[in-house]
């Protein structure tokens, strides 16, 4: 396979550079990559604001990323259980799509543009079919940052009714903290992309003989979370409302989360890919483990305020009879229980 590509480099530091692929030019041949890249005078010049970029061209298909087929038609990408860091490029969520009979719906994007272009390239590997929908399950950057690729391709971006402005508040924060973490050459052509359509409650996708259902939840995981479920092979997509393997990251409400959590586990659905390790869990026996840290988390909380500790007493002590059950536990929970003691102080 062959695909356009064009050269993009750093105005602020012209030897940073990577080629970013250009999105709907596959063919199985150079010279028919060539023939539909020739249709197109320029690059849209808004794609690659900030950066200098060559002309387009076309060259072999670049690195695809590793997609299990979790049931007909749905595939599903488990992301590293890691923070983002060098030599990852922020593919450290869970990624999936959904095939319909006439178009796909891609579930989260990854947290760089180099990490979404492999993701393009699985779909691509999959099905030509259009990619109508990018769908983001909350505002945070490892799930969001990709989302660009999908958009120039032509898929409408779908979130939670609150995501826009989460995302316009804190963009120049996500660029600059994951450029900072996974490096500015990996991060090359990253940018925060707004969605097109918002999610108050509840709606249907249609991708042809096949519905995907979108709930919109309140503040829990994030202010954010939105689910998407496929009932037709009885597979929900969470988001970060579940973690496996990895430590849960609160940055909402650790009340509305446990609430939510109850809520989720009455849904039809037999089985759920979550966030961040699984990928693809029994439904609702895996809620188990993440209700149980919640519930400490929150018990915990309620003893430090009680005992009258500070702030900084209490992040030492909270749950952390959980800390052999998570990976990255360390990083994620200190920030966990701030975010509860905050909310808990004030009952």
């Amino acid at each position: 396979m062959f695909e356009a590509i064009i050269g993009l480099c750093l105005l602020s530091d012209p030897t940073l550079c990577r080629d970013v692929l250009i999105p709907g030019y596959e063919a199985d041949t150079l010279v028919e990559c060539e023939r539909l890249l020739a249709r197109r005078d320029t690059v849209p010049v808004e794609w690659f604001a900030g950066y200098s970029n060559s002309d387009a061209r076309c060259a072999p298909a670049g690195a695809v990323a590793n997609f299990g087929e979790a049931a007909p038609g749905v595939f599903v990408h488990r992301g590293i259980v890691s923070d983002a860091a060098a030599g990852n490029s922020g593919d450290v969520a869970n990624v999936g799509f959904v095939v319909g009979e006439t178009a796909v719906a891609v579930i989260d994007s990854g947290g760089s543009r180099k990490v979404a272009e492999s993701i393009y390239r699985a779909v691509r590997e999959q099905t030509p079919l259009p990619i109508r929908y990018v769908i983001l399950t909350h505002m945070h950057p490892d799930h969001v940052l990709g989302a660009s690729v999908f958009a120039q391709a032509g898929a409408e971006v779908v979130g939670h009714a609150n995501l826009p402005r989460a995302l316009q508040d804190r963009q120049e924060t996500y660029l600059t903290n994951f450029g900072r973490l996974i490096g500015a050459a990996d991060f090359l052509g990253t940018q925060v992309v707004m969605p097109d359509s918002a999610v108050d409650q509840a709606d249907q996708l249609d991708l042809g003989n096949r519905i995907l259902v979108l709930r919109a939840w309140p503040n829990a995981h994030t202010g954010t979370d939105l689910t998407v479920g496929d009932p037709a092979t009885g597979i929900l997509f969470t988001g970060d409302l579940m973690f496996d393997e990895h430590a849960p990251a609160l940055d909402g409400s650790v009340l509305g989360w446990r609430e939510v959590l109850v809520k989720m586990q009455a849904l039809p659905y037999r089985q759920i890919v979550p966030g961040h390790g699984g990928p693809l869990l029994d439904w609702p026996q895996s809620a188990a483990t993440l209700k149980v840290y919640l519930d400490v988390l929150i018990d915990d909380t309620r003893a430090a305020i009680a005992r009258g500790d500070t702030l900084g007493q209490a992040v030492e002590i909270i749950a952390q009879s959980q800390s052999g059950r998570w990976t990255l536990f360390d990083l994620f929970n200190p920030r966990n229980a701030t975010v509860a003691f905050t909310e808990l102080e004030w009952e």
